[in-house]
């Protein structure tokens, strides 16, 4: 059996029903994690659990160790990870409420530590990112979803900006330009990092607000908090469907 990972995101900092077998305090050759990994059975599969901004929410997302949470996963035997992700939608299907299971990203962060390759090398290493995503782990979030009847949209092309202040109008105007569904801060370099890893990644992100310009209401973390609410029960209901299957 595939030994799976979940990434907890903003409005997931623990998984409802996780029954916890133990905590593991990790150390990586790239410093500590967001948070000790949480070992559970979530039905009748083991899950390990990682909140990606700490255990109270207090990492924000440019401060996140990435290479430390994906490093620390496969050292422990992890071969598949959910990310879990809050984002602003952009595109016209993207409203509140919607899972999103992207199949293409856009980096727009910058000054974060985004490889593994970098130091005593044999030499320069260099990955295939055309399909950012695992697709089988993509198919299987799409069939739960599909399966609990879940607002599901099975493309997208996630645009990853800096954080942790949200975007401009025009920014998201630029965004759409280049061809982003949704927004979010922390789909990059957690993605590329994965893939470096060789772990099977797949997103499910939450749209928890129209993005800057595309609502003529304020941006508010009500709104957001109360989107984040409904959206994440979905997002549990599905994780459950897809252990059952896993």
């Amino acid at each position: 059996m595939t030994k799976l990972a979940i990434i907890g995101g903003t409005g997931l900092d623990k998984i409802p029903d996780l029954e916890i077998t133990h905590r593991e305090v990790s150390h990586t050759p790239f410093g500590e994690p967001s948070a000790t990994l949480t070992h559970g059975i979530f039905g009748s599969t083991e899950v390990i659990f990682l909140p990606r901004h700490g255990p109270s929410h207090t990492i924000p997302p440019h401060r996140v160790n990435y290479r430390a949470n994906l490093w620390a996963l496969k050292h422990i035997g992890v071969e598949a990870v959910i990310a879990i992700a809050a984002v602003g939608g952009i595109t016209r299907d993207m409203g509140p409420g919607q899972i999103v299971v992207p199949d293409q990203i856009i980096d727009y962060t910058y000054g974060r530590e985004h490889t593994l390759f970098e130091y005593d090398l044999d030499q320069v290493t260099h990955i295939d990112f055309t399909n950012p995503y695992c697709e089988p782990l993509r198919k299987a979030l799409i069939e739960a979803g599909e399966e609990v009847s879940a607002p599901l949209t099975t493309r997208g092309t996630y645009g990853a900006t800096q954080g942790p202040r949200l975007e401009t109008a025009m920014e998201i105007h630029r965004l759409e330009q280049d061809g982003c569904d949704i927004v979010g801060m922390t789909g990059m370099p957690e993605a590329s990092l994965a893939k470096e890893l060789d772990l099977c990644y797949a997103c499910c992100a939450v749209v928890a607000n129209w993005a800057a310009g595309k609502s003529d209401d304020p941006i508010s973390m009500e709104a957001i908090e109360k989107n984040l609410k409904t959206g994440m029960s979905d997002v549990n209901r599905l994780v459950a469907r897809l252990l059952q299957h896993y």
